[in-house]
């Protein structure tokens, strides 16, 4: 979808994170452990402790619960990624906190003054007022000197990216280049040279077989195993016990009616035509006219801007939408193209609109009006927030109990299941590197499982948090130890092996010996399949080594033929007929240049913050406490 996305609004939707539910859940660990205070990394001395990790992880998962909605999955909410990119951020800022100390960079009074001033949700009618920014600062539980403390300090980071991000370069020649190589095709043919042909020609004799055998016995090894049976302590299973009631849920709506307004949003669909930096005054005014007799077009045919869109928009992702823009509200567009939004009635189509994207002709299709929310719609959330609330007030004392129970009551798990309504699961052979069940899949668990307590002396192991506010034991049902499996258990499985193994060198020696016949001129070796025209952009299905390999050919003499040794064992043959030339539209490829230089320097912008960041952890010391990381 066309980025309309100003950057500045993004450093103010961070420090903001205006959370939908003021309550924190940590880590059952940080219950145990001097109310929160365990660090998760360290930076150059300087902590990052579980608190701040936590207060972070909800403000993310606040963000994404107001971009999408009710209806998101809360399984993305809290995963292994989510977490680490959480951290990994926190690790950015203290990393680049510190290189702007050392760079002696400083942010002027009247920056500070001047972007608080410009942040939209601090105005009114379109000026700064200072009740608004207190109101909203005091929704967010913040104060203006800590607000400013950290808009300072964002200001200052951002000024340290901006030399990374806002200086790149992509020359004319290298745009141009990815152009012609995106847009130019070949037309080919295609034909396959399947292993499964050579099968019924392949009996692996009886010595093939044991030295295969001999040579990998690590195939066949069986490692440690046992069968489990454990039962699972969740925080969540703690909040669906929990009770409720209306006047509770009415009490909160009441407080925090504020989290649940909506604001406007606009739906709107746009055609772009672009306008290049390069273009000449002579240029610009051709497409000021282009967009001018569009409109009148459009105004002539309305029903159609779907069509006009997907014929004319240079926005490639909304044209094939017919230029939908989907629903927004204000500050996430550019702001001339918003202000013009904002003024429409639905159906009303108005342009030519300029921005620094190019001209934009622009039709309103609908309005949501800004409402509050209907306790009726958000019962059931609020409900299971407060569940979870009082749950997370009493899981740490419920966690200790539960992990003292299945320490004094070694013998059994059948006690802890009882005292605390839980389920008692049993597993199928797992081993020390299992991934199934996903609950059982954590590395101190299972190394508790294969530890010489558990096994010899049919222990539980101790309660293990093997996520956030999840605690598990497990007991040894019936273990077996490391062994190889004989010959003539394996000897089937082998034979399979083997007999793919001859196929696919079979099918590629057929190949290679077919490609040479064909570049000496030979025909009907192969049986071609209907041609086709690919290019980088069109592969038609095709693997990047073949494209790769069509595209190297020299074509001195057509047709040319190449050849590629497939990782599954099947070789491709490809017979190049031609190559088709990009067509030539000077406004049209003014266009594509541009956006395609766009594409090109923000890949090349990511490689660089990447860069950065990997050169500043080389730089600074960076410890991450895996351990801790782990619930």
């Amino acid at each position: 979808m066309f980025d309309f996305v100003n950057k500045k609004k993004r450093v103010v939707q961070v420090i903001m994170g205006i959370a939908v539910l003021p309550f924190l859940f940590w880590g059952v660990e940080s219950y145990r452990q001097d109310g929160g205070e365990s660090v998760i990394a360290d930076v150059e001395g300087e902590k990052i402790h579980r608190r701040e990790f936590d207060q972070a992880l909800r403000d993310h998962q606040d963000r994404m619960r107001s971009m999408l909605g009710a209806n998101i999955d809360v399984a993305i909410l809290d995963n292994p990624e989510l977490r680490s990119s959480v951290l990994d951020r926190l690790i950015q800022q203290r990393l680049l906190r510190l290189e702007s100390i050392n760079m002696g960079m400083t942010v002027l009074d009247s920056q500070l003054v001047r972007a608080i001033s410009d942040i939209p949700d601090f105005q009114q009618d379109g000026q700064f007022s200072n009740q608004r920014y207190e109101e909203m600062l005091s929704r967010s539980q913040m104060n203006p000197l800590m607000f400013e403390s950290r808009m300072r300090e964002e200001i200052m980071l951002q000024q340290l990216l901006d030399a990374y991000t806002d200086n790149g370069f992509i020359s004319n020649t290298v745009a141009k280049k990815v152009m012609y190589l995106s847009e130019v095709e070949r037309e080919v043919n295609l034909a396959e040279i399947l292993p499964d042909q050579f099968l019924s020609q392949i009996n692996p004799s009886e010595k093939e077989i044991a030295d295969y055998f001999d040579n990998h016995q690590v195939d066949f090894h069986l490692p440690e195993r046992a069968r489990v049976e454990y039962v699972v302590l969740t925080l969540n299973g703690l909040a669906e016990k929990q009770v409720v009631n209306d006047d509770e849920i009415n009490e909160y709506f009441e407080e925090y009616k504020h989290n649940f307004e909506q604001a406007e949003e606009r739906q709107a669909s746009h055609i772009l035509l672009s306008i290049a930096d390069t273009a000449t005054i002579e240029e610009k005014a051709a497409i000021n006219e282009k967009a001018i007799n569009l409109l009148e077009q459009i105004k002539q045919a309305p029903e159609r801007f779907a069509e006009f869109a997907a014929e004319h928009s240079d926005d490639p992702g909304s044209a094939t939408q017919g230029g939908d823009l989907g629903f927004f509200g204000r500050g996430v567009m550019v702001k001339t193209f918003e202000d013009e939004i904002f003024q429409m009635q639905p159906d009303e189509i108005r342009g030519p609109v300029e921005t620094d994207f190019g001209l934009h002709i622009i039709k309103l299709i609908g309005i949501k009006e800004a409402k509050m929310a209907d306790l009726a719609e958000v019962k059931q959330q609020i409900k299971q927030d407060l569940q979870k609330y009082k749950a997370g007030a009493i899981f740490g004392e419920i966690a200790e109990d539960f992990s003292n129970t299945v320490y004094e009551q070694s013998d059994t798990l059948q006690y802890a299941a009882e005292e605390f309504e839980l389920t008692l699961h049993r597993s199928d052979w797992i081993d020390s590197r299992s991934t199934e069940p996903e609950i059982l899949a954590n590395e101190r668990l299972l190394n508790a499982i294969f530890s010489d307590d558990t096994i010899k002396d049919k222990r539980n192991t101790d309660a293990i948090e093997v996520m956030q506010d999840t605690l598990v034991s497990a007991r040894i049902l019936e273990h077996r130890i490391a062994s190889t499996q004989s010959l003539t258990l394996v000897k089937d499985e082998i034979i399979e092996r083997l007999k793919d193994i001859q196929a696919a060198e079979m099918a590629i020696e057929d190949g290679e010996k077919k490609l040479a016949q064909l570049r000496s001129g030979a025909d009907d070796v192969v049986t071609w399949d209907e041609p086709k025209q690919i290019s980088y952009l069109q592969p038609q299905n095709l693997d990047t080594p073949i494209l790769q390999a069509v595209f190297k050919a020299p074509l001195t003499k057509l047709p040319a033929y190449v050849g590629i040794a497939n990782p599954q064992g099947s070789y491709s043959l490809v017979r190049i007929n031609r190559s088709i030339e990009p067509a030539i539209n000077m406004a049209e490829d003014a266009s594509k240049h541009k956006s395609l230089s766009q594409q090109l320097q923000q890949m090349i912008n990511q490689e660089e913050m990447s860069s950065y960041f990997a050169e500043l952890r080389k730089r600074y010391d960076v410890t991450i406490m895996q351990q801790s990381m782990e619930y």
